[in-house]
């Protein structure tokens, strides 16, 4: 490739030259301070050339990145570029992005004195998982006649893979040890009752419910002693998620297969600190992924390498394959949150029964998708015919929508309707509601 270019700024001057030649062939004054303007410029370009290649690597460039990007979320990129010449410089960086971005013209303006090095950084938000591959980085050189352009290209290429959102887990992680989730709009539940976990045996305080008095105890010792329960722990959580086409729907960029991915993780991260085991499966028309529920350490790494790859295949789930593996495989009672889109009391109606079935040994909940556009123009007032006819749609779609939560709580089966954005927030909402009532 070439490494030697003329600046706008030497094509502007040429063709003012231009110009003052066809003058002088009109006005012969014109003609010899033309010539002496074009020696003269000859001359800069010189100049300006020895200049720009009088050492062989007179910069330094590198780009950094992390080890891994987090799907949907702004990810930093940093490049650090240092000047070795002797006089100050005007660069152009030019970075060559994975081609998932889209991006061609991602360049950036630094000037630079004699020695200087800077740094400065920029976000990119991918939209799918995967490996993404980043080129050269390349750099448009000019000294202050800016005559002539000089192309570094250094050969930074590095491959990142994208991961499910783990900027958005550990965010939940980060608010839940501190206590903090009402803050994105997790909500603070008051616990109804007991749970059945009995811990140990201790004094009484101030405060301590009257019905945890342990009379047996209290009489032994001669004081008041209670009882002290603690959440039931590890109990099986499994995040089912759904990769027929339905889930392929995309919503600002991402699939919903991708935000379901991004609040499984979320999910399964805050049922582990609450000290309940993560479990995953994944299906369309056959399983494709399954992680057993577990509590060990690194169990969320093993979830994230399992959704690392995981894609839409367009074609119809099968529930039947799903619950014939799930009464394989699950031996106990377990939390099933079912990440789906029903879009139809039809296409529900035909999942049902396996539904149901499933319902009578776990707690099922399933959790599906509000179409946000539909609630923009039901707000909208309509000024036509065509107007109130398309608003009468949109209402009968919602309406549906209703519907199928209504229907799905006649048969004990639990839900979620949700807007894409608030999935996370919504699903540990209700995991920790349930929590709290004592049936998980």
């Amino acid at each position: 490739m070439r490494a030697f270019y003329l600046s706008p700024r030497l094509f502007w001057i040429l063709a003012g030259l231009v110009l003052a030649f066809v003058l002088g062939y009109f006005w012969p004054l014109f003609t010899p301070l033309a010539r002496l303007a074009l020696f003269g410029t000859l001359g800069l370009v010189i100049l300006d050339t020895l200049l720009l290649y009088a050492r062989r690597v007179p910069l330094e460039a590198a780009r950094r990145l992390p080890d891994r990007f987090s799907n949907g979320d702004p990810n930093p990129v940093r490049v650090t570029v240092r000047n070795t010449f002797s006089f100050p410089i005007r660069a152009t960086v030019l970075d060559e992005l994975p081609i998932q971005f889209q991006i061609r013209d991602a360049r950036h303006l630094l000037r630079l004195a004699a020695g200087q090095s800077k740094t400065f950084a920029y976000t990119l938000r991918p939209v799918e998982r995967g490996a993404y591959q980043f080129g050269a980085l390349n750099l448009f050189v000019q000294t202050p006649l800016g005559l002539v352009e000089r192309r570094f290209r250094f050969d930074e290429e590095q491959t990142i893979p994208v991961y499910p959102s783990f900027l958005q887990m550990r965010q939940y992680e980060l608010l839940a040890i501190s206590n903090r989730l009402q803050e994105v709009g997790v909500k603070k539940i008051r616990r109804v009752g007991h749970t059945m976990e009995f811990d140990h045996i201790r004094e009484y305080v101030v405060g301590d419910d009257y019905r945890t008095v342990n009379w047996k105890a209290t009489a032994r010792r001669g004081s008041v002693m209670v009882n002290q329960f603690q959440d039931e722990r590890a109990q099986p959580i499994y995040c089912l998620l759904d990769m027929g086409r339905v889930m392929e729907m995309p919503f600002e960029q991402l699939s919903l297969l991708d935000y379901s991915i991004n609040a499984a993780l979320v999910l399964s991260n805050i049922a582990l600190l609450k000290q309940d085991r993560a479990g995953l499966v994944a299906f369309s028309h056959e399983i494709h992924t399954t992680v057993p529920a577990r509590r060990k350490s690194g169990q969320i790494y093993r979830l994230q390498d399992a959704l690392y790859n995981l894609q839409t295949d367009f074609l119809e789930s099968d529930y039947q394959t799903l619950l014939v593996h799930l009464r394989r495989t699950l031996r106990q009672r377990s939390l099933l949150l079912l990440f789906t889109n029903f879009m139809t009391p039809a296409s529900m109606r035909r999942q049902l029964p396996y539904l149901r079935t499933l319902a009578r040994q776990h707690l099922v909940v399933a959790i599906f998708f509000e179409n946000t556009e539909l609630r923009s123009l039901l707000d909208t007032t309509p000024q036509d015919t065509e107007g109130i006819y398309v608003k009468t749609i949109a209402e009968k779609f919602a309406f549906e929508k209703r519907e199928i939560v209504r229907e799905l709580g006649r048969h004990g089966i639990q839900s979620i309707l949700t807007p894409p954005q608030q999935l996370s927030v919504n699903t540990i909402n209700k995991y920790l509601a349930l929590k709290a009532q004592g049936l998980v």
